[in-house]
């Protein structure tokens, strides 16, 4: 899963200062600047609006560039540099915050108004006003995303010491299949979230404080006031878009159960009808598609091998870089020609993917993005490798961070992560304010939704695989590969932020963290560890997005959200036939609808932009079900006989789903 960023935080994903995927560029940070002087007197909501638009704008490509900096060279400097530059932001958020309160009641336009709500929203990271709290907070968040970029799984003592990062560990989950080897791997990883126990305790404690500064009950009473109804309107509709595909959900599990079952043995391969943590193929479970050889219904039925396809390519690039170092290199110049096939692959990747984009009449990237875009993982420092896209400006620097490598997972992250590029630059033209997703949700699903049209006839086209077989067992073949990105992923979309609403309310004490964590990690995705995870543990800082202090919920909303936009953009196609079938590549008509959203952000509400596209302003997940239909009719067939569905240990069902809050 990956970010985004807008006014630091505004819909879009997260990171320090919830920087969605995005971060920033560095130069040294100024002395801390004083947060503008009280708004000048007679100064209309109108005018003071105005006022901070242009602030916004003048201050945003420092704060990115800092950020971008702590996330792509990791060190006590940079660190110094991202928290130095949040403090001047969060201070400089909570003075317009306050000279706002003079307007309320007062006659302003509608703009004014959505304006002023969504600078009340404009950070996940709530600061208090206390100056040596603000600061505090700051340099808590920077430390946490520091200590999870440069986290490390160390075995041995001495000359025969060997460390492992997140990306070698989650190579063993993707293609080992030896039980201990997965299980030492999920635990290694695992391991470097304890030392964030103590500091993300004091860290809710901080944001809690800020949100309440700001008149919300808690921090996630506050995230939950992004979407255009109140909090306790979006938890129920979270909870009703989950009713509708948990049944999905459940056969998908129900399936992959006995698959592991038959690969480990009845003993090892579920855990009291859960599935078992480490054996996923994924750190968190949340993507079931590196599973592949033990779940693929119809053995080479419609191969769609997307990732021998790119390592082939690597192997090419590579052969010709070292055609290029003579005939007989040195190590030096082996490891060059080794780093440059990496580079043009990851290069060669995201072409194609600007491809579709620009395929529907988007704009190219900007030569600025080829330029200073992180594609792959540098060797001479630590970098946060989760993947992330930027806006650096406002004015057309974007770019995207990521450590790319030749294989599926990594080819459709790119499609995800160009899609928060082109609302960006789309919406560029929108004052800063409104330089944000419809909601966030939205900025998560517009890259998730070009992934759809990625059928195989639209592969093929690109010369990535060989002409689709036809037929139910190349069909069935299709739908599981992309439900074990998609359907494997919304209970995991949904746990995350029910496990932070009960931190930031209470009703998750510290010294439940991780007992809360397991126990809903069982009830939405029946999933368990195999050995005991106690309060000296704390899993949840093993998954990014906790220590990043990114919400959650947008991108179980993205799940729904994108197979509506699908359908909407292939009903703009003028496409006939199976939803499933369905690629509007090179649809210039789609695309001009596609484009006039995006162009929207967050200027309206986001019913009526979901309307503008869909034709509907209640958010649906027919269209999954619609998709999914002849595999979830196969995957009843497969079931049958079998007890499908799982019982969550005691103290998951008696926890209560949420904490609605107070409308």
């Amino acid at each position: 899963m990956k970010q985004r960023h807008l006014l630091l935080a505004l819909a879009i994903g997260a990171s320090v200062i919830s920087l969605s995927a995005c971060k920033k560029d560095g130069e040294a940070p100024a002395p801390a600047a004083k947060p503008t002087a009280a708004a000048p007197k007679g100064e209309t909501a109108d005018q003071f609006i105005a006022r901070v638009n242009d602030e916004v704008r003048k201050m945003y490509p420092e704060i990115n560039s800092a950020q971008w900096l702590s996330s792509t060279y990791i060190n006590d400097d940079t660190a110094m540099i991202a928290a130095k530059s949040n403090e001047r932001y969060l201070t400089q958020l909570n003075s317009w915050i306050e000279q706002a309160r003079k307007f309320e009641g007062q006659p302003m336009s509608p703009a004014t108004a959505r304006s002023i709500q969504l600078l009340k929203l404009a950070t996940s990271m709530p600061a208090p006003k206390d100056p040596a709290k603000l600061a505090e907070l700051t340099q808590l968040a920077t430390k946490m995303e520091g200590m999870y970029g440069s986290g490390s799984y160390c075995k041995g003592e001495g000359d025969a010491k060997q460390c492992r990062q997140l990306g070698d560990l989650e190579d063993v989950l993707r293609s080992s299949r030896d039980y201990d080897q997965q299980l030492d791997a999920w635990q290694g990883w695992h391991s470097i979230a304890q030392p964030m126990r103590k500091d993300y305790t004091r860290f809710a404690e901080l944001v809690n404080e800020g949100a309440k500064e700001m008149g919300f009950a808690d921090t996630g009473e506050m995230w939950r006031s992004g979407y255009d109804m109140t909090p306790a309107e979006i938890a129920a509709e979270t909870d009703r878009l989950w009713g509708q595909v948990k049944p999905l959900y459940e056969q998908l599990h129900c399936y992959t159960r006995g698959k592991l079952e038959t690969q480990y043995g009845s003993d090892k391969g579920q855990v009291n009808g859960l599935l078992p943590a480490h054996l996923m193929g994924n750190m968190w479970q949340q993507d079931w598609g590196n599973l592949w050889d033990m779940l693929e219904p119809y053995k080479g039925a419609g191969t769609l091998d997307i990732t021998a396809s790119l390592e082939k390519q690597y192997q090419q690039d590579y052969t010709r870089e070292m055609a290029k170092a003579g005939p007989s290199p040195n190590t030096e110049k082996l490891f060059a020609a080794e780093r440059a096939a990496q580079l043009s692959v990851a290069r060669q990747m995201t072409r194609r993917a600007e491809d579709f984009y620009v395929s529907l009449g988007m704009p190219k990237l900007p030569e600025s993005y080829w330029q200073k875009t992180q594609f792959i993982k540098p060797l001479d420092r630590d970098v946060v490798c989760h993947a992330s896209a930027w806006d650096m400006n406002m004015a057309g620097d974007v770019r995207t961070k990521m450590c790319i490598k030749p294989n599926e997972e990594d080819f459709t992250t790119i499609y995800h992560e160009l899609g928060h590029i082109y609302y960006d630059l789309a919406y560029n033209k929108q004052a800063p304010l409104f330089q944000g997703g419809a909601n966030d949700g939205f900025h998560e699903a517009i890259g998730d939704t070009i992934v759809l049209a990625m059928t195989p006839q639209y592969l093929n086209s690109i010369d990535l695989v060989g002409t689709p077989q036809l037929g139910n067992e190349a069909l069935i073949n299709s739908q599981m590969r992309m439900a074990l990105a998609k359907v494997s992923f919304l209970p995991f979309g949904l746990m995350i932020d029910r496990w932070r609403w009960g931190v930031f309310d209470g009703s998750i004490k510290p010294d439940q963290y991780n007992q809360a964590w397991w126990d809903l990690k069982a009830k939405y995705q029946g999933v368990a560890p195999v050995t005991a995870r106690g309060e000296d543990f704390f899993d949840a800082g093993a998954k990014y997005h906790v220590p990043g202090n990114t919400p959650y919920t947008r991108y179980f909303l993205s799940h729904i959200l994108q197979f509506q936009f699908y359908k909407g953009l292939c009903d703009a196609a003028g496409f006939k036939g199976p939803l499933y079938e369905c690629s509007f590549y090179g649809n210039k008509a789609a695309g001009q609808k596609f484009w006039a959203m995006l162009e929207k952000g967050s200027s309206q509400p986001w019913q009526a932009t979901l309307k503008e596209l869909t034709g509907t302003e209640k958010a649906d997940a027919s269209a999954v079900l619609e998709y999914f239909a002849p595999l979830q009719t196969w995957l009843k067939e497969q079931n049958q006989g079998k007890t499908c569905g799982w019982q969550a240990p005691v103290a998951a069902a008696a926890k209560p789903e949420a904490t609605p809050a107070k409308g």
